[in-house]
């Protein structure tokens, strides 16, 4: 006894460091993509290095309504400020995935000796260990790891490991009589635990659903459950009904009624698709998820996925009927077979439930591979027991018997110990391969273009990368044809003429394909400013002709025309505030004014107002810095209030630290005496 207690903790100390060393090569990448959205806000106002600076930045999150803190929390373990070194955020990373990796071979080997009572313990003991490395391993989750952005995942995944086995142990304290104890721990588990995921991601709400999966495939399976009578059945019964079916029922009723309102109504307009269309994509997409986790491959199309063929009916494409029959054929036979088989049962639920908020009603886009971080986590339990040789049911012992009953014991033994191996050092090499392109942003971003043709992210992030290594005219090479192909694609556009201005001239074909994606875009989100802001600073000093501050104008007009981003006042906002930049770069001080008094009047908020002013006073024209200050104060009464969740709770931390007024306060005060002092000729 006391050798498989110590044995079991060397095991799994060995994988985490064998993981450690397949991760390794990926800790030296760079930042990418959504980073660059989200990590920012470290710098937002200034180092936090003190607590109002703290309470501003931990509340400072937009991603979803609660704003995930708890994820912003463990970022300021790695850095307080930005810019900052990607090697502490992709080594946190790394460190709770191993420690996921050890949670989850705690959970399976709970779940393990809960469920099959007669069986060798140490055979139990290596299932869960071998389980949860196969999953640990595996390279379809180097794109979660390496992506700092994705601790989102992540952290909501430990939370609801963590909840899983605090209601384990809760449930196993009822068992025992032990009444406070097991509705103490089982309220922390699906309680507190729940909480913690949501804060670190919304999808964490899913963690006394998945609770429900186990109980109702594993737990109830097993021969006179124990609480299913009793004298603490009652308590438990009515525990679960408030900490799991409740938080349930208000899973299930919000996404029918985003299902709702998005089939009566629609959903944005940034969406190229429908909620209809979504529904019967995403089948597909989930037949694609269960490849890569059963057919796995060392290179993935990575982060881009914006090329998905959206399915317009069940036919269109063909394989859209065919993966909606093979999605609702495995959740029903794992709802019919659920006590013959409870362990694949409990996979396959615990799958499909894991995906159902962001592969589901709500519109968010159709494919990220991170979204299978926390679902996959029980998908190879059942191959880890079948290769310990642990009988999962009648049903397989009888096969079993019947197909090897002429092969000896110890060669069965031998050679699934072999096939184990195998598959964690196969495994492991593809996710060491992951992981060095990981490690090398030049080359990985070629490969992800090779991967995704016909994903203009990717084909633009590859000329970015060309044109940073010193070879423009691949990027030109690479950009034409595909623009001709997706004329509406700004991101090509702009990066067309980005390389080709490089090169030396610009044609007037691409002037014209720019002034086209601009025009008809569905949205540019931030690529509109930083783009604009860059160009106009190179048209200080063009680096080609044709890169002049009439091109820029002329740009923003066809913006400015185009239908889809009037209808976002906070892009019409970005398109006056550009205009006012240019202009003031023009030195049109007063016109540069009226652009930003406007632009500020589309939606009134304080940090327009302040950044608009002080790029006024920065560039010599400190008088109008101060009237632009005024009519923030005639108009501020229109501000828009912030959204539920944690944007109010952001919006009350400003006022109470007045943190706006004393902005304000200080770039006024530092305006008039620039205004008044000659030596700076204040204008």
């Amino acid at each position: 006894m006391q050798n498989r207690f110590t044995a079991m903790p060397l095991f799994l100390l060995l994988l985490l460091a064998f993981v450690f060393a397949a991760y390794w090569p990926g800790l030296h990448g760079g930042f990418l993509f959504d980073d660059f959205a989200n990590l920012p806000i470290l710098g937002d106002t200034g180092p936090i290095d003190n607590w109002p600076a703290f309470w501003r930045y931990i509340t400072a999150g937009t991603a979803d309504p609660i704003g995930r803190p708890l994820t912003l929390l463990s970022f300021l373990l790695d850095a307080h400020n930005w810019p900052a070194d990607p090697l502490p955020f992709k080594r946190t990373n790394l460190i709770l995935h191993l420690l996921n990796g050890a949670l989850l071979t705690w959970l399976l080997r709970r779940l393990g000796h809960m469920l099959f009572l007669d069986t060798d313990r140490r055979r139990i003991d290596m299932a869960a260990l071998l389980g949860a490395s196969l999953w640990l391993v595996h390279p379809l989750f180097v794109s979660t790891t390496l992506y700092i952005v994705q601790r989102e995942a992540i952290l909501p995944a430990t939370f609801t490991l963590l909840g899983l086995l605090s209601w384990l142990h809760g449930r196993t304290a009822l068992l025992h009589g032990r009444t406070l104890s097991g509705l103490a721990w089982t309220t922390v588990g699906l309680g507190v635990c729940t909480l913690l995921g949501v804060l670190s991601k919304a999808n964490g709400i899913l963690l006394p659903v998945l609770a429900l999966v186990i109980e109702y495939t594993l737990l109830r399976s097993v021969p006179q459950d124990p609480l299913s009578k009793g004298k603490n059945s009652g308590v438990y019964h009515r525990a679960m009904l408030a900490l799991a079916w409740l938080p349930a029922s208000i899973v299930a009723g919000y996404l029918l009624q985003q299902g709702e309102h998005g089939l009566v109504h629609g959903i944005p307009s940034i969406r190229p698709w429908t909620l209809g269309q979504r529904l019967l994509t995403e089948p597909r997409v989930l037949v694609d998820y269960l490849d890569l986790l059963w057919l796995p491959r060392p290179f993935t199309p990575g982060l881009f996925n914006d090329n998905i063929q959206v399915s317009t009916s069940l036919w269109s494409p063909y394989t859209t009927l065919p993966a909606l029959l093979v999605v609702l054929g495995l959740i029903g036979c794992a709802l019919k077979f659920r006590r013959q088989l409870p362990v694949l049962a409990a996979a396959t639920l615990f799958y499909f439930v894991g995906q159902s908020i962001e592969s589901s009603t709500i519109p968010l886009e159709l494919y990220f591979e991170h979204r299978n971080y926390l679902p996959a986590m029980l998908m190879f339990w059942p191959l880890a027991l079948w290769l310990c040789s642990v009988r999962q049911s009648r049903f397989t012992a009888a096969h079993t018997a019947a197909v090897f009953a002429s092969i000896a014991p110890s060669i069965r033994h031998r050679a699934k110990l072999a096939l184990a191996v195998v598959l964690l050092l196969g495994l492991a090499l593809m996710t060491h391969s992951s992981a060095e392109l990981w490690g090398n942003t030049h080359d990985q971003a070629l490969l992800w273009a090779e991967l995704n043709p016909d994903s203009p992210r990717a084909q633009a992030n590859a000329a970015v990368a060309e044109r940073n290594a010193g070879h423009p005219e691949h990027a030109v090479v690479r950009l034409q044809h595909l623009l001709v192909k997706d004329p509406n694609q700004v991101q090509l556009a702009l990066n067309l003429f980005n390389a080709e201005c490089q090169v030396g001239s610009i044609d007037q074909a691409t002037l014209t394909a720019s002034r086209t994606a601009l025009r008809t875009a569905r949205d540019t989100g931030s690529l509109l400013v930083h783009w604009f802001e860059r160009t106009m600073e190179q048209a200080t000093n063009p680096p080609c002709p044709q890169l002049t501050f009439q091109t820029i104008a002329d740009l923003l007009d066809a913006a400015q025309d185009n239908r889809y981003l009037a209808d976002v006042p906070g892009r019409q906002q970005d398109l006056y505030y550009l205009q006012g930049r240019l202009a003031l770069m023009q030195s049109n001080a007063n016109v540069a004014l009226a652009d930003f008094n406007y632009a500020l009047d589309l939606n009134v908020r304080a940090p327009i107002a302040l950044e608009q002013a002080a790029l006024l006073g920065s560039m010599g024209y400190q008088r109008q810095g101060l009237a632009h200050l005024d009519h923030y104060e005639a108009v501020r009464d229109r501000t828009v209030p912030p959204n539920i969740g944690m944007p109010q709770v952001h919006a009350w931390i400003l006022q109470h630290q007045q943190y706006w007024p004393k902005e304000m306060a200080h770039l006024r005060t530092t305006l008039s005496e620039d205004a008044s002092n000659p030596l700076l000729g204040g204008k």
